[in-house]
């Protein structure tokens, strides 16, 4: 499928596309050339994409790096749920994880420490149980803030609070303790000045 390799046709192989996509449609796949105008192979039932994985440490390309930068805008100006619904469901939801529920703000009394708590199961189907405390600000490491952003205290508070307190998983009809706990910030978390106690924070079980 190489332009390269064209004979009597177009750079676009179109003759050799539609030749190689009635051989493969049999088999449940379909063929078509992306933006980067190289040949990829579709699964026509799952609508899975064969190509190889990204590599994290290559440079972004432009597309990327507009994208990287109108999220930092966005991170600026949401609030904590539009953090949470915008951005942090759909990306756990894409990682793989399931029952992805958040608590929402309106009534802090439920939430009991977790802005989100969510499932994944293990390749052994063990299932295992994450909550999230977001903030859309940084995370101030002083115990004392006078701008409104969160502290390191108030952190350690609530993820204890979440690692107590159970949940209620009606897949599997059980009440569970949350096994690990992430911390996300929209902002910067400062670091800890020499003259402070370092605070360690055991947020994983």
């Amino acid at each position: 499928m190489d332009p390269r390799d064209a004979l009597n046709e177009g750079p676009g192989r179109p003759q050799a596309l539609a030749l190689l996509s009635a051989v493969l449609e049999r088999e449940g796949f379909e063929v078509f050339r992306g933006e980067d105008q190289h040949c990829y192979l579709r699964h026509t039932g799952t609508n899975s994409v064969s190509m190889p994985a990204p590599n994290p440490h290559r440079p972004l390309s432009p597309i990327e790096l507009s994208r990287r930068a109108n999220l930092a805008a966005y991170l600026d100006v949401c609030s904590e749920d539009e953090l949470i619904e915008d951005v942090l469901l759909p990306l756990f939801r894409q990682l793989g994880f399931h029952r992805t529920t958040a608590a929402g703000h309106k009534d802090k009394a439920l939430e009991y420490g977790k802005d989100i708590w969510m499932r994944y199961t293990l390749p052994t189907q063990h299932v295992i149980y994450f909550g999230l405390q977001a903030k859309r600000g940084k995370i101030d490491s002083s115990g004392v803030t006078r701008t409104g952003n969160a502290n390191v205290a108030e952190i350690h508070n609530q993820v204890l609070m979440m690692l107590a307190h159970e949940i209620f998983d009606p897949e599997s009809n059980k009440r569970v303790l949350v096994d690990h706990a992430l911390i996300v910030a929209g902002g910067e978390i400062t670091k800890q000045d020499s003259s402070q106690t370092v605070l360690n924070l055991g947020v994983t079980v």
